[in-house]
């Protein structure tokens, strides 16, 4: 199959690379036409993915509208949250399948990134993939387990059979909503991991603070219409564990850098990556009221980011709130 790749960084790169494993021609597109031309020219994503050889086979493509236009038989749109629904635009002719992987809610009308394609690509086929998938272990061909979600099951298995390999594994799901929302909600819980690392508390914590975010995220997930046990799954659990634990994931590390005392604007100076998490936080937290639904962790995260709350103010007041059963 001809596969149209829409965003460069690590995790568009990673996947482009397994899907070329699957034998499907590589169309790679990229807002940044300096860091394709060094991609085509040295063979590799130094930026994000140093060291991964790439196929000299890829189409490297500076054009976002010559990348859609040429009929791909797929899309994999793979570009920042707050980027999104600017490039979905140029999918409003497409009819074939469109595959989010960009986890995100948009503030303003609370959609996940696959509503928003609903909204500006109608007659696209449109699906979620997500779960634990660090995109240089999926670079290296490290096993790596995810879910593939669409309410038509044709067209999870559509996408199912379009990644799914020796080293990717891909399971199905019909609760895009559910695996979308954990997908998001989980970076914000993974900026409250790594705060806890920056300021020195131990496995104890991390446990709990895991333990109770997903709670709170099936809470969410649950009464924005998803289903409650998607939140036991790959794109739930699976995903919030590794990003709340690997110190490749992006997210924890800003939190480890806000808990030690860095600055939302000082971080960002010094990084290339986006910490989906933290547009993520104050999307979540507007949904959770929309929903009237309590997220204190999510509540405390977006003090953090958002309204200068110091880690040490964070902590106490979670830990001081009223006591409960801890299904509470």
């Amino acid at each position: 199959m001809k596969v149209a790749v829409l965003g460069a960084g690590a995790w568009g790169t990673a996947l482009a690379l397994q899907l070329s494993s699957r034998g499907h021609a590589i169309t790679l597109w990229g807002h940044d036409a300096g860091h394709l031309r060094d991609l085509a020219a040295e063979g590799t994503n130094r930026r994000y993915l140093p060291g991964i050889p790439l196929p000299p086979t890829w189409r490297i493509e500076p054009s976002l509208p010559a990348a859609v236009d040429a009929g791909p038989d797929a899309v994999v749109v793979a570009v920042p949250s707050k980027a999104f629904r600017l490039v979905a635009r140029s999918l409003s002719a497409t009819r074939g399948m469109v595959v989010s992987v960009t986890k995100g809610i948009e503030h303003d009308t609370g959609l996940t990134m696959c509503g928003i394609l609903q909204e500006v690509a109608g007659s696209a086929r449109v699906a979620a993939l997500s779960g634990p998938s660090l995109a240089l272990e999926v670079a290296r061909g490290i096993p790596t387990a995810v879910v593939a979600a669409s309410p038509e099951s044709e067209v999870a298995q559509g996408v199912q059979s379009l990644f799914n390999g020796p080293s990717f594994r891909v399971y199905t799901s019909e609760d895009r909503l559910g695996v979308e929302l954990g997908g998001a909600l989980k970076n914000v819980v993974a900026i409250a991991a790594g705060v806890c690392d920056g300021l020195g508390f131990g496995d104890n914590s991390k446990a709990a603070l895991v333990t109770r975010g997903i709670v709170e995220m099936r809470r969410l997930g649950v009464a924005a219409g998803a289903r409650a046990e998607t939140f036991a799954g790959l794109s739930g659990l699976g995903d919030l564990t590794v990003t709340c634990f690997s110190r490749q994931s992006r997210n924890r590390g800003f939190g480890e850098r806000i808990g030690r005392g860095d600055t939302v604007s000082g971080i960002e100076a010094t990084t290339s990556s986006v910490a989906e998490g933290y547009p993520t936080a104050r999307s979540a937290r507007q949904l959770a009221r929309r929903h009237r639904v309590a997220t204190p962790i999510i509540d405390e995260v977006y003090s953090l980011l958002y309204e200068g709350k110091s880690a040490a103010e964070a902590l106490r007041a979670l830990m001081t709130r009223e006591a409960k059963g801890e299904q509470g």
